[in-house]
């Protein structure tokens, strides 16, 4: 076994690498760019090696840099992540130069399957069913719009180094076509140094189920199960779990038989998944193979009980996989939810600075249910515009689907995040969508659920009476407090005072209300409601006990109410008395700025194009402007038709959020 482990990479993969290693007994090496000096990667290996500037190119893609490293630290293994350089030939090549071991499947195979094209051309050969498209790179503009006619539209643009959704558009009209490989392009380049492009058919309303399979170097190679990735925005997955809730036994060993099949061909020996594209009659097409550790092994590893981590170390040194086919189950159910450092009442831009706080739920297993968070974050550390946004992965583990969602509701409830942006209120929504609930999911799932963008999970009465108590309660609480400070004429004062909340244009009368010891009481909008409310001003967390259900609401206190968020739903939620709220209605409403003529920055990032000049005339629909942020290229259109006035900006400038980018006359 290694004595000492260099790992390529950054972020929660690196820690959940290092966490492996440190239950081995191996020492850990982290790399490290500018932007990452203070990471948590960095704090939690044994030993850090500087590799250049924050773009990926000049770090974590520079092939020397990290080989000098190994040298210099004498790790005698290398773990790739995902992402980065953990499927790159050339990578694995550099270190066998070296005598330093790859944590990864052979050359060979990650020449054959890591590659997009020549893995669907070995799966032509093998007679394995794929998605209809040219298997081959893409020449030049004319090239594509040749083969997307002779495929039909929608088709993809797809990098063929690909993966996590970098580089890859849907295209449903060809003058759509040259924008989108231009993006895919700079996306590929940037986060795979590898710009190559290919085009195959867009299957529309399809699942996307995936088939974990792990070798070792004796020629054994085995399936562990799928993972449903279905619940998808803009091709990056959102929420996994396993097992699906779509597949019966036969289709799932079809599956993972055929998936097994094609490893052995190219003799896999390491951790990969197999992709498939899965229609309504649960038939299943090879979408492509990914030569590494997936962002979404920890629902596989939570239903098996399996460090996949692990076993691809022990394989990478040499030993032989310590189970058969036969010993592989599925224990029970695992939801996995992708936090990230996006807004999704914005369109999902991404957002970065600074954690101001980051509490995530407690982790570990208490009556069957099990929480796991898998992050590289902490509080006080900072969201970089050079990486992906992702803050965290969090999994829950119980012995049904429904347990593990209701579980993750709770938990994403008691996750808080402040300083960014962030979407857990949206993951929150999903896991009380009845449509989700039910397991009828597609790729499709996010875009027809919320065909108008996020705006929150709408208020039915019983959110609405808890937002309305939960308001009156921390008013109370505070009021309590403040006549407790000596010198105070007032005594305390724990209620049955008459008061109104609003939150939006909802307004609700709570009456006889009375908070003491920890106990609520009152009518909301004439009903009875009483609850056990555990909750001190300045918490940032107000757990509510209803009967035997309890629930985590958060609260953070704003001029003059509260910043309530809870189930997916999240609300300013106002608490006065009938005086003060009669009166409040006769205050004026302070208009928002007329920003109807200016192209404000939507996220902090980077100019890759500015596509108009001064005085031009422009019509809806065409492209304004391009901006880079966490890797993915955002191509800010024209709502309308208009005259450019003023251009503020320029290519390679660096923008703030909301910084104006034009204005129009």
């Amino acid at each position: 076994m290694f004595k000492k482990i260099l790992i390529a990479n950054r972020g929660e993969i690196a820690c959940r690498v290092i966490k492996t290693a440190r239950k081995m007994g191996i020492a850990t090496v982290a790399v490290y760019s500018d932007a990452d000096k203070d990471a948590l990667h960095v704090e939690m290996a044994d030993e850090a090696v500087h590799i250049g500037p924050p773009p990926s190119v000049q770090s974590y893609l520079s092939i020397d840099k990290i080989v000098q490293a190994c040298r210099d630290t004498g790790a005698e293994a290398v773990h790739p992540g995902y992402g980065f350089l953990s499927e790159r030939e050339a990578f694995a090549e550099a270190l066998a130069k070296i005598g330093v071991v790859f944590i990864g499947p052979n050359v060979k195979a990650i020449a054959a399957m890591g590659d997009k094209i020549e893995s669907k051309k070995l799966a032509l050969a093998a007679k394995v069913s794929t998605v209809p498209g040219y298997i081959g790179e893409i020449r030049d503009a004319a090239h594509a719009r040749a083969i997307a006619k002779e495929i039909g539209y929608p088709v993809m643009v797809k990098a063929s180094a690909g993966g996590g959704g970098k580089g890859l558009r849907i295209v449903h009209a060809e003058k759509d076509l040259v924008q989108a490989i231009e993006s895919s392009k700079h996306e590929a380049k940037a986060s795979f140094g590898d710009d190559r492009l290919f085009i195959e058919k867009f299957v529309t309303e399809p699942r996307h189920i995936e088939i974990q399979v792990i070798g070792d170097k004796h020629g054994n190679v085995l399936y562990l199960n799928e993972r449903e990735c279905s619940i998808q925005r803009r091709h990056q997955k959102v929420i996994e779990e396993a097992p699906s809730p779509f597949l019966d036994a036969a289709t799932r060993k079809a599956m993972g038989e055929e998936a097994v099949a094609l490893a052995k061909a190219v003799g896999y020996d390491s951790a990969g998944t197999v992709e498939f594209i899965v229609d309504r009659e649960r038939k299943f097409y090879f979408l492509e193979m990914n030569t590494r550790l997936q962002v979404e092994h920890p629902v596989t590893e939570l239903t098996t009980g399996l460090d996949l981590v692990e076993l691809m170390i022990r394989s990478a040194a040499g030993e032989e996989l310590p189970l058969k086919q036969r010993d592989v189950k599925i224990d029970g159910w695992a939801v996995e939810t992708r936090i990230y450092a996006e807004d999704p009442y914005r369109g999902f831009l991404p957002s970065t600075g600074r954690l101001v706080r980051y509490a995530p739920p407690t982790e570990g297993t208490h009556a069957d249910i099990t929480v796991r968070n898998d992050t590289g974050v902490y509080e006080g550390g900072e969201i970089s515009i050079y990486y992906d946004p992702m803050i965290a992965k969090l999994c829950t583990h119980a012995p049904t689907r429904l347990a593990a969602i209701d579980a993750m509701a709770s938990a994403l409830d008691r996750f808080h995040i402040e300083g960014i942006a962030n979407n857990i209120a949206f993951l929150s929504a999903i896991m009380h969508n009845a449509r989700f609930r039910e397991g009828r999911l597609s790729t499709a799932f996010i875009a027809e659920e919320f065909p108008d963008g996020f705006h929150g999970r709408p208020l039915d009465e019983t959110l609405t009476r808890r937002f309305a108590a939960a308001a009156v309660a921390a008013k109370l609480a505070r009021t309590v407090r403040a006549s407790s400070i000596s010198g105070t004429l007032n005594g305390a004062h724990h209620g049955g005072t008459e008061f109104q909340v609003t939150f939006g244009d909802a307004a609700v009368a709570v009456t006889d209300a009375y908070f003491l010891d920890g106990r609520f009481r009152a009518r909301v909008d004439g009903v009875a409601y009483e609850a056990a409310i555990d909750w001190e001003p300045g918490e940032t967390t107000m757990f509510i006990a209803e009967g035997s259900e309890r629930y985590a609401v958060q609260i953070a206190r704003l001029q003059g109410g509260y910043r309530l968020s809870h189930g997916g739903a999240q609300v300013v939620a106002t608490a006065r008395s009938s005086t003060a709220a009669s009166l409040a209605a006769l205050m004026p409403k302070k208009a928002p700025p007329d920003t109807s003529r200016l192209l404000m920055c939507p996220m902090p990032g980077l100019v890759v194009s500015v596509n108009v000049a001064e005085g031009q005339d422009v019509k809806s629909g065409e492209t304004l402007a391009v901006v880079e942020a966490m890797k993915m290229e955002n191509v800010l259109i024209a709502e309308r038709d208009g005259i450019i006035k003023k251009v503020n900006v320029k290519k390679g400038d660096s923008l703030a959020l909301d910084e104006v980018i034009l204005e129009f006359a």
